[in-house]
């Protein structure tokens, strides 16, 4: 079995929080999920950054979340350290950056980086009807995807973002 279908094979066990995919072709697919946390969008934007802290470290390449880091401006990169082979790996490149409102990268995460595919990772942060901040991660991702193909990652895919910003809830709601 290839790296790939392992990989996929393991996401499919992730139990994620409520998520939703909002569509899918052969071309591509877009997923959403959402959150709503007891801190401030200035508070939310700034622990994003610290992902480190609240990324799961079992959808690393390291198997430690701690080796990951986001450097919250253009052109900064999420990067994660591979202490064991002295190497790292670029998980997404931020291409918009402002604070407490809004961060996109251009990221094909996880098995999509071997993949012939553009992904672009959208988060924004809003006031909360009744206190707190809504968070809402947007994925979208378009290209050529062997195996399974955009029809089968993206379920996957969907649950996947839903239990990495679940991390994030967590965090905050602490």
């Amino acid at each position: 079995m290839s790296r790939m279908m392992l990989c996929a094979a393991a996401l499919a066990l992730a139990t994620p929080a409520t998520a939703e995919v909002k569509s899918v072709s052969a071309a591509g697919f877009e997923v959403e999920n959402q959150v709503t946390v007891p801190v401030s969008p200035t508070e939310a934007y700034a622990a994003m950054a610290r992902i480190g802290q609240w990324w799961p470290s079992d959808h690393s390449w390291s198997g430690a979340a701690a080796n990951m880091n986001l450097e919250p401006r253009a052109g900064g990169c999420f990067c994660e350290a591979l202490p064991e082979s002295g190497g790292s790996v670029e998980h997404g490149r931020v291409v918009f950056a402002q604070p407490g409102r809004l961060l996109r990268l251009r990221a094909a995460l996880g098995p999509l980086q071997s993949e012939a595919v553009t992904g672009t990772l959208t988060f924004t942060f809003a006031p909360a009807e009744g206190g707190g901040t809504r968070i809402v991660m947007n994925y979208l991702v378009g290209g050529l995807i062997r195996g399974p193909g955009a029809e089968g990652f993206a379920p996957i895919v969907d649950r996947v973002n839903a239990l990495q910003l679940d991390g994030l809830r967590a965090h905050l709601s602490r």
